[in-house]
């Protein structure tokens, strides 16, 4: 693409300004351009061929239960058993009602970063809720779970630091370590303590030691052994720290998480979140920890110094949602007796079910067969998704179920009758 100059004249009441106006004009690419494109054309064909080519589904609804598609090959409206609206907020009316105070009273954005002119009193309102319900000291908010992941470990940690991370963390955990500083980084298999311990006794010699992990495993559905992780931390003088964007909200006898549900949520030291997934759906992360920490991201934590702050929109809902999880557990327990159900009816079909989680991977282990089965499941009125090599290793496609508070009992004895359908036209199962 090259650009190319004219003049053109602006007449106003008061004069005539002659102004250069910058017009694109296609032209053919160049050789580079071309071996740049054909290769990304290729890569890109290679994804098709092996069936791990990502299409996007038009939703022409709010998300919910139940939701309409944009598509003439499936029904005009679908149960949804792949989003992560665990507990069934994210067309909640009181939600959208607290969002619309919120721009109402405080308006449409900040144009700003946090520490310029990007803090409002709802902002520092809803970092101290935040805090309070994961029994913190003080809470930070980012732009996404993503940004806060991408932020903590290289504002805290340093050259003469080690960190380890279980195998299966999540993308954003795996770059937010690879930006830090820290000379030794290790990876230990996927909940295995003896290798964990293992990794311990070889950084024993570094100034702070960080042991990081999800809370639970968004590809696999279990949950992080928190109490014998922290034990070994104990042990060996390590922080904590902990993903629990799949669990907050719901997770636990309150929705604390895995923190809560292992019985440590005094022992971690760091959790990072988001209010995207069960807390309404919309965007936004944090990062909660004592003061301190929090006080030294502020200073140094690149993706929230220079993103623009949450929307008081998002502040405001989000607020409003922290209220409602902090005095009522209803949809949680709704959720739990949902997971419940779920699995024990698909292990009773005879299918591989994993996990212990509302995240019910259904193992297919071929990547062709996940994504034909998800498209079938479609066409029965079950909007699925099928996961494979390279969001899952090799060998190991999946059909992944989220189950929602939303839920009723007839829309998951529907999902589960289309299962066994599709699975013994598959055979899947007998």
């Amino acid at each position: 693409m090259f650009a190319s100059l004219r003049a053109t004249t602006l007449t106003s009441n008061t004069r005539s300004v002659r102004c250069p106006i910058r017009s694109f004009t296609t032209t053919s690419p160049s050789k580079h351009d071309e071996g740049f494109l054909q290769g990304i054309e290729a890569q890109l064909q290679e994804m098709q061929t092996a069936g791990t080519y990502k299409k996007e589904r038009i939703i022409t609804s709010p998300q919910a239960a139940s939701i309409s598609l944009s598509s003439s090959q499936a029904p005009p409206s679908v149960l949804n058993f792949c989003a992560n609206n665990y507990l069934g907020l994210s067309n909640n009316r009181d939600l959208i009602q607290a969002a619309k105070h919120a721009l109402d009273t405080r308006g449409l954005g900040l144009s700003s970063v946090r520490f310029i002119c990007g803090t409002q009193d709802i902002h520092k309102e809803l970092e101290k809720k935040i805090a309070r319900f994961h029994r913190k000291e003080d809470a930070i908010l980012y732009a996404s779970a993503f940004d806060a992941n991408a932020g903590v470990f290289e504002a805290l940690m340093g050259v003469d630091d080690a960190i380890i991370s279980d195998e299966l963390n999540h993308a954003s955990i795996i770059d937010g370590i690879r930006l830090c500083k820290a000379s030794q980084k290790h990876r230990f298999k996927h909940m295995d303590m003896d290798d964990l311990r293992e990794k311990l006794k070889q950084v024993q010699g570094a100034k702070n030691k960080m042991i990081v992990t999800d809370g639970v495993f968004s590809m696999d559905g279990d949950i992080a052994p928190l109490d014998k992780i922290c034990q070994l931390a104990d042990e060996y003088g390590a922080l904590v720290v902990v993903d629990e964007c799949h669990t907050t909200g719901f997770l636990g006898k309150t929705g604390r998480g895995a923190a809560e549900h292992c019985g440590v949520l005094d022992r971690v030291d760091i959790i990072n979140s988001t209010l995207g997934k069960a807390l309404g759906g919309s965007i936004g992360g944090f990062t909660t920890a004592k003061s301190p920490i929090i006080d030294m991201l502020r200073q140094r934590s690149r993706p929230y110094l220079f993103s623009n702050t949450l929307p008081p929109a998002v502040v405001g809902a989000s607020l409003h949602v922290f209220d409602e999880i902090l005095r009522d557990t209803s949809r949680r327990d709704k959720l739990e007796r949902n997971t419940q159900i779920f699995r024990e009816k698909m292990k009773a079909a005879g299918f591989e079910v994993i996990g212990e989680s509302p995240i019910v991977p259904i193992m297919l282990h071929d990547a062709k067969l996940a994504g034909e089965f998800a498209a079938d499941m479609l066409q029965r009125g079950i909007y699925v998704v099928g996961f494979s090599f390279p969001v899952v290793p090799k060998g190991k496609a999946r059909i992944r179920v989220q189950l929602s508070a939303a839920h009723s009992d007839a829309d998951i004895d529907k999902a589960v009758q289309a299962f066994i359908a599709v699975g013994k036209e598959k055979k899947v199962i007998q």
